[in-house]
């Protein structure tokens, strides 16, 4: 499989040194302007750039008939601009806020314990993410996900950074520290205890596998998806 690379930071590298490995070859390694290149040279893009080329990393790809993974946060109020896009021209899409196998099991749980919750309004739940200082968006992409699953579930309509605004916002707290990959914690908490799930990624390479594996995943494939099509989960 030819991959692209769409931003060769630490993520793109990580992504090569596990796609390599994994059997494919690296044709493209983009850190400027995309139009620069001939995008269709590659069977599909990995796209972990930057917000403010996400949205044209991305139109490139599914016009030129490339399917795109991609990983960038802090870009979604375009996101169903390409969901459209995506559809129009017959594309294949993923978006994830994470890639993490684990990451996305997490997901998985944290709508599991957030119905299990939904009642019992003694409980207040609030998430903190930790991630390492090079990290442009907060909170991270992760932690709205999973606000996003407790809002789908519960009585909570919203979420905000930093503390809470009303009974029906999630507060979450983010934390930047030297060489952190990533830690996200969901907690509930009453006068008597408190209830919480966390996941930490040691490294980068979860993240980098489980988008090789989006990538491999993808290929003959036309339409939008999430990793629980990947995963077969959810």
């Amino acid at each position: 499989m030819k991959i692209a690379l769409l931003g060769y930071g630490k993520m793109g590298k990580a992504i090569e040194k596990i796609a390599v490995e994994r059997g494919h070859s690296i044709v493209l390694k983009i850190s400027d302007d995309i139009d620069k290149h001939n995008i269709q040279t590659a069977d599909v893009a990995i796209d972990f750039s930057i917000p403010e080329a996400a949205v044209k990393n991305i139109s490139n790809c599914i016009k030129n008939g490339v399917p795109v993974i991609s990983g960038t946060t802090g870009w979604l109020k375009n996101y169903s601009d390409m969901v459209a896009l995506a559809n129009k021209k017959d594309g294949a899409f993923i978006y994830a806020s994470n890639f993490s196998l684990g990451v996305n099991i997490f997901f998985e749980l944290n709508k599991l314990l957030a119905k299990m919750m939904a009642n019992l309004s003694q409980y207040k739940v609030d998430l903190e993410e930790i991630h390492h200082t090079q990290k442009l968006d907060a909170p991270s992409g992760t932690a709205i996900t999973l606000a996003e699953g407790i809002i789908e579930n519960t009585h909570y309509s919203d979420w905000s950074l930093g503390q809470e605004k009303s009974k029906t916002t999630i507060p979450i707290e983010s934390k930047r520290i030297d060489a952190v990959p990533g830690t996200h914690f969901v907690n509930y908490t009453s006068n008597v205890d408190t209830i919480s799930m966390s996941h930490t990624a040691h490294n980068r390479e979860g993240f980098a596998l489980g988008a090789v594996i989006a990538s491999e995943w993808i290929i003959g494939k036309t339409g939008v998806f999430t990793m629980n099509d990947v995963l077969n989960i959810g």
